[in-house]
């Protein structure tokens, strides 16, 4: 099916309020557990698909970089740079449905046309949050997914606390609990944090401790940092619109990667939490010793 564009917007009266949630479920599991959520973006005209070619143009001719795209079969289990890349984003944009591609907009909101949607959602996201939210985050965007007919979302993690918003399409979602050590070990974690994005490896035989969450237009899902998750679409071309939040918390950051590099050593570093006073220790020698390290790179490069 070749889908062409056109950029005129239909006029679509959206309500005050986007997306609602269970006031004491969200409390109670805001970035330590999944839950779902509702929302009335689905008839949002800027999530049409040629409003959506529109905006991939746009984002190709000026941050390309922010335009991830692979193609082809994909299992919960492969990891991203095992994906083909060795095609026109725009043709597969145009013929979806055949094309068994998936796509990441990142940072939508920097494009104009996206912009007010992006602070609208956010800002509704931070008041049920409450409790000074804006003080613990590092960095925050939307990113819009486009996916195939049929398409795997490969398993992995996150370091951003996501909503993931169904627009068009259906598909299911396996969110894993990340205190599971034997489905997220910490040399994962660490090797996470600290030099592989690809860390968190896939085990089918655990597949079973996953929740199943049912993605259809006006739904969604809270993703807390480094829950595993996959997703598989149905039969269709589906639209996810995700809200997410990149906090500041540099002493966790920083007590996986001194474990990463503790291990290297031989040493067996416990897990952050176990102890607050050996936490501190861990993150301050890092940072230290990563500070000085830059120090000393800038120095070598300006020829001191």
């Amino acid at each position: 099916m070749d889908i062409s564009t056109d950029s005129a917007v239909p006029e679509v009266t959206l309500p005050d309020k986007w997306i609602d949630a269970d006031s004491s479920v969200f409390r109670e599991r805001f970035d330590r557990k999944s839950f779902e959520v509702s929302h009335r973006l689905a008839s949002h005209p800027r999530f049409e698909v040629p409003q959506l070619i529109d905006l991939a143009e746009r984002t190709l001719r000026t941050r390309p970089s922010d335009l991830y795209y692979d193609m082809g079969d994909v299992a919960p289990g492969q990891k991203w740079r095992d994906t083909n890349r060795a095609f026109s984003p725009l043709n597969a944009l145009r013929q979806l449905e055949d094309s068994n591609a998936w796509f990441i907009l990142r940072d939508a909101q920097r494009d104009p046309a996206y912009t007010e949607l992006y602070r609208h959602a956010i800002a509704e996201v931070k008041d049920m949050v409450g409790g000074g939210i804006e003080s613990k985050i590092r960095n925050e965007e939307i990113i819009i997914f486009i996916t195939s007919p049929k398409r795997v979302t490969a398993y992995h993690i996150d370091r951003e606390c996501n909503f993931i918003l169904q627009i068009h399409g259906g598909k299911d979602l396996y969110v894993f609990d990340r205190e599971d050590r034997q489905v997220l070990p910490e040399v994962e974690i660490e090797r996470f944090w600290t030099n592989d994005n690809n860390a968190a490896n896939y085990r089918p035989e655990l597949q079973d401790r996953a929740r199943l969450y049912r993605l259809v237009p006006g739904n969604g899902v809270h993703v807390p940092v480094n829950c595993p998750h996959w997703l598989k679409n149905d039969d269709n071309i589906s639209v996810t619109l995700s809200v997410n939040f990149q906090f500041i918390d540099s002493v966790r950051r920083d007590i996986y990667r001194a474990n990463y590099y503790l291990r290297k050593l031989g040493i067996n570093p416990s897990p952050p939490g176990r102890s607050a006073v050996r936490d501190r220790a861990k993150a301050m020698a890092f940072s230290t010793a990563h500070a000085a390290g830059r120090a000393i790179k800038s120095a070598l490069q300006r020829g001191g």
